[in-house]
């Protein structure tokens, strides 16, 4: 049976609409026009692809890290399909070979078995460089293997993203994993911007995190992030949840990646969806006051936000149109996953994946592949 929805508002990934209207039927958009038959539903408020999160540590309570099952994966999705997350990469910290393989053997269950906003995983280390380490526990960061290696390259994961440190990996090692089909991304790094581009010319494509442990930018040392603004083909993730990153700062980047190539991105921890405010991690505990999570020492831990607030963020703190806003959200992590045929845009043929946004940017309702969550 087909649904036509008709929004006071609708962003179709690419333009804004008026009073429009989307069929859908089955799993995908059918038509942006009314259908004989279907049933009519009227929403008041902005209908919008629904968000791609590329780097999710945990939700509701669970750490991917501390639950590497299925039933885990399920509840981090759905703690962020609350705040508009329809598609997301959960994302494993830096950990010991053990973790990494039951990882990914719950990955490929869930890819399997199709589990819903489920589209592959991000290994967040553990190949990084230990003065940039921020929160990863210095004993699990070490060389690559082959084993490592063989889960990277694994070809039932579904997307598969791998973060590391360039000085610390060879290039001939990135470009073999890149024939594999990894997207790999570089950050935690100290590197020097000549290293960087050696990693860039090697076949890595984004950046972790944009800032946040890595090398800074200064006047004669572009460090890895003056070689990732001035890099026009790569992507670049920034947490907007204003203690990671100063607005102006933010601002300055996006306006050197520019909206598509710059992808907004949770680093969520167990805290979103959770009323928790103290969750383990390891040998520490991650302590949330207001937004912000700290360790007992005071390094940022991840943070608590969710794919709604960092659109809204960038909306009023960093003073972007809202629809610039919503396609770092939703069509450049897509576009950055080769998923730009299939995702980030309500056309026809796109995967029913949507969210209702009141005025204030606050989620009222989202669907994955045309089902309500």
């Amino acid at each position: 049976m087909s649904i036509t929805y008709q929004a006071r508002q609708f962003f179709d990934g690419e333009k804004m609409h008026d009073n429009a209207t989307v069929t859908v039927e089955g799993n995908q958009v059918l038509s942006l026009a009314p259908q004989p038959g279907a049933q009519m539903i009227h929403l008041d408020g902005l209908l919008a692809p629904g968000f791609v999160d590329v780097q999710v540590n945990g939700g509701g309570g669970a750490l991917f890290n501390t639950d590497t099952s299925i039933e885990g994966l399920s509840r981090i999705r759905e703690a962020h399909s609350r705040f508009g997350t329809t598609a997301m990469t959960p994302t494993l910290i830096t950990d010991d070979i053990g973790r990494i393989e039951t990882a990914a053997e719950a990955m490929a269950g869930a890819i399997e078995q199709q589990l819903p906003g489920i589209l592959g995983i991000h290994f967040e280390g553990p190949h990084l460089s230990k003065p940039k380490k921020g929160i990863h526990r210095e004993k699990f960061i070490r060389c690559i293997t082959d084993a490592e290696l063989a889960q990277f390259c694994r070809q039932d994961l579904g997307k598969v993203i791998v973060t590391l440190a360039p000085e610390n990996v060879p290039a001939d090692i990135i470009a073999e994993l890149v024939s594999q089909g990894v997207h790999v991304c570089l950050g935690h790094s100290d590197a020097d911007a000549e290293t960087v581009m050696a990693a860039l010319e090697a076949g890595a494509t984004g950046f972790t995190h944009l800032y946040n442990a890595m090398s800074a930018l200064t006047s004669r040392a572009p460090g890895m992030v003056g070689a990732a603004m001035a890099d026009e083909s790569s992507y670049a993730g920034l947490i907007v949840d204003l203690y990671h990153v100063h607005p102006l700062s933010a601002r300055a980047a996006i306006r050197a990646k520019g909206t598509d190539r710059m992808m907004l991105v949770t680093d969520a921890m167990a805290h979103v969806g959770s009323d928790k405010s103290a969750l383990p991690f390891f040998d520490t505990v991650i302590q949330r006051e207001g937004d912000k999570l700290t360790i007992e020492d005071g390094t940022l831990a991840g943070s608590a936000l969710d794919m709604a607030s960092a659109v809204r963020n960038s909306h009023l703190h960093l003073g972007l149109p809202l629809t610039d806003c919503l396609q770092m959200a939703a069509l450049t992590p897509a576009r950055y996953l080769g998923l730009e045929h299939k995702l980030g845009k309500l056309l026809p043929g796109y995967q029913a994946d949507m969210v209702l946004l009141n005025d204030q940017q606050q989620v009222e309702k989202c669907w994955i592949g045309g089902q309500p969550v």
